[in-house]
């Protein structure tokens, strides 16, 4: 009755141990991986530049499954060799309490010296000791080497699957973005109404040991302007359009959209009310419908209007299940175009008075390119466009035209795009002395 008891007691014990130690671990890795997931998705550009996508996947799937996993099992048997160790050691000591006076000494020669001088004191002892505890301490003390070799493993391997705590532990990611995601200052509801831009001085560099990648920006772009920024690879187009994103931040100098600085305001708020159309479409698994409004802002009506007017109508009406046909990963099952043209639709949706288009038709055939930049120019003439160039003709409605060098606006002009091009051709030279 008593063994059963005892048993009984033993396995109530190991459940509860085992179900502390289970809801214990979820809670600690849902902690983990909640600020490091935080901290990914507010880390600067510069962390995604300079950090290899793999260690960021090796964080989040085989760090995460060891704080899941592996650790709750390491520490599981290391505490029951430990407790197994303890128990050995208080039977022995209580069947032969001289071997209490050499247990201290000997902490680091345990293991077979236990076995030794367990036996060594029963039979000292056995005239004075119960022959039952004896037996029961030296079967004990027999299990005792194995058990602390367990224990010394055990160790050893929470040791090593506790460095997947260290490394979860965000110390690598920046622990906040150099910008807030939301400020207590925070811009109008319509804002922006009218789409005015300035540039005053703006300097800016890509990390603190590098160079500016942006000289001195000072330019006023007024409301509905048409803007067209031409320049050679590495003059800073790009860097200029992910300003307005504050995907890069000042150095020096200040952006205003309609009189707010922009530095002033959350990146929510900044980034929820411009659109861009980039050079490489960015699509993700899910509907259409769920690449086109992600956040169901949008009715049917609204969704086909935008379809039509980025001539993707026919195509959707098409598909055997229309709006709900399946994306793949990075829109694999469409061609560049149609991947093209859904953006094209998104930004239609959103209706924004500033819209980036950064070489948006650098990468379609001539049919598509003459598509987009005939809807961007009926559809979007109540907005500020700035539109970075790879063919002449996309700029051709352009107001003025922004001609950069060595990172930096060296130019601005009021000509049309056949004489851009012959100015670029024929005066390179001159272009690159001007400055």
């Amino acid at each position: 009755m008593k063994a059963h008891s005892c048993s009984l007691s033993t396995g109530i014990f190991v459940f509860i141990a085992s179900l502390l130690l289970a809801n214990g671990a979820v809670a600690a890795s849902r902690i983990l991986h909640s600020r490091l997931l935080n901290n990914i998705l507010r880390a600067p550009m510069v962390f995604f530049d300079t950090t290899p996508t793999g260690r960021v996947v090796n964080r989040f799937a085989k760090d995460i499954f060891t704080v899941d996993e592996a650790i709750p099992q390491s520490l599981k048997s290391w505490l029951l060799c430990l407790i197994g160790v303890l128990a050995t050691l208080f039977v022995i000591c209580l069947a032969t309490p001289l071997f209490t006076i050499i247990i201290i000494p000997l902490a680091v020669f345990l293991g077979n010296l236990v076995v030794f001088f367990s036996s060594l004191f029963a039979v000292i002892s056995r005239n004075s000791l119960n022959s039952g505890l004896v037996g029961l301490s030296i079967s004990y003390a027999l299990n005792v080497t194995q058990t602390l070799n367990w224990l010394v493993r055990m160790t050893s391997e929470l040791e090593t699957n506790i460095v997947a705590v260290e490394r979860t532990n965000t110390e690598w990611v920046p622990s906040t973005a150099p910008s807030r995601w939301v400020t207590d200052i925070q811009p109008p509801e319509q804002w922006p109404d009218a789409g005015r831009l300035q540039f005053e001085n703006y300097k800016v560099r890509y990390r603190p040991e590098l160079d500016l990648v942006l000289h001195g920006i000072t330019c006023d772009i007024d409301t509905t302007e048409k803007i067209g920024i031409v320049g050679r690879t590495g003059a800073g187009k790009s860097s200029l359009t992910n300003c307005l994103f504050r995907i890069i931040e000042a150095a020096e100098g200040r952006i205003f959209i309609d009189g707010v600085d922009i530095s002033t305001i959350g990146l929510h708020h900044l980034r929820g009310r411009l659109t861009i159309i980039p050079q490489d479409p960015v699509l993700f698994s899910g509907s259409l419908r769920l690449n086109l409004d992600p956040f169901e802002t949008f009715s049917d009506e609204e969704i086909w209007r935008a379809l039509e007017l980025s001539h993707l109508k026919d195509y959707v009406s098409g598909l055997q299940e229309g709006l709900q046909h399946e994306v793949t990963e990075g829109g694999e099952n469409l061609s560049v175009g149609q991947r093209q043209l859904l953006c094209l639709a998104r930004a239609l949706l959103r209706k924004s008075r500033i819209l980036i288009l950064d070489e948006a038709t650098a990468a379609v055939d001539l049919e598509t390119d003459n598509l987009i930049q005939t809807t961007i120019r009926k559809e979007f003439s109540h907005c500020t466009v700035l539109t970075i160039a790879h063919r002449l003709h996309s700029i051709m409605d352009s107001s003025r035209h922004f001609i950069m060098r060595h990172q930096t606006v060296l130019l601005i002009l009021y000509l049309p795009p056949s004489d851009i091009n012959l100015l670029l051709q024929k005066h390179t030279q001159h272009l690159e002395h001007i400055k």
